[in-house]
């Protein structure tokens, strides 16, 4: 069976923020020049949700109001499989863990099983839901990518220390954030860039997030409307 690669694919993409309120900085790598998608360009890690990632259990859960943002215009409920996918990607092309100890029960997945072996469980409290944008037709690869933010602080292993990370991205190393679009990034990149740097140090997920859709009948920059939980009458 042939598989149509530029089918709209489900994907999470991870924004280390490092040292926000006093000089920050960006974890970003680069792709191989012979990559399908986005050949030399400095990008963030992350990439597609796999069809286990729904099975695989969190340590804690996204905050409420991200899980939430990402139930908005979509036809299904993807908050847990994104989550785990930001985690997994950080970990296999970066070597970083988003994790707390602990240890798996049951057998481990293959793709785990390495992440296992560090003592930790995949921990999705730290993510922030800050941007989500769809890749326009006519690219060889498209996906509908939810860009979490992620303070260093709940990183659980060596901040530089990337020696147990994949091949997919080179080059990785921590940007100042003021500096980093002198690299040669992605259109995308840099408008999510532009929203960090607004953020910078906000413990708080945004109020609403960023969506720039693209299809074939036009391109639309809209915002996925969250709303903060509101006290209740007692508190």
């Amino acid at each position: 069976m042939t598989v149509d690669k530029s089918r709209l694919r489900d994907a999470a993409t991870v924004i280390v923020l490092r040292d926000p309120t006093s000089a920050p900085h960006v974890l970003m790598g680069q792709r191989g020049a012979q990559a399908a998608f986005m050949p030399n360009k400095f990008v963030f890690p992350g990439g597609a949700v796999d069809a286990g990632d729904t099975d695989i259990p969190l340590a804690r859960p996204l905050p409420p109001l991200c899980a939430e943002r990402l139930c908005e215009d979509t036809a299904r409920d993807l908050a847990h499989p994104l989550a785990v996918a930001a985690i997994r990607e950080l970990w296999e092309e970066t070597g970083l863990i988003l994790g707390q100890p602990g240890d798996w029960d049951g057998t481990v997945p293959t793709d785990w099983q390495s992440y296992a072996q560090t003592g930790h469980l995949p921990d999705a409290s730290g993510l922030q839901f800050v941007f989500r944008a769809i890749t326009p037709p006519g690219r060889p690869r498209r996906f509908d990518a939810r860009f979490f933010l992620a303070d260093a602080d709940h990183i659980a292993s060596d901040l530089d220390d990337f020696s147990a990370a994949c091949e997919e991205l080179s080059h990785l190393q921590w940007v100042p954030l003021k500096d980093a679009r002198r690299f040669d990034l992605p259109f995308i990149t840099e408008v999510v860039l532009a929203e960090i740097a607004a953020r910078a140090g906000d413990p708080e997920p945004p109020a609403s997030v960023p969506f720039f859709r693209n299809d074939d009948e036009e391109s639309l920059f809209l915002r996925l409307k969250g709303r903060r939980p509101q006290p209740s009458p007692t508190e």
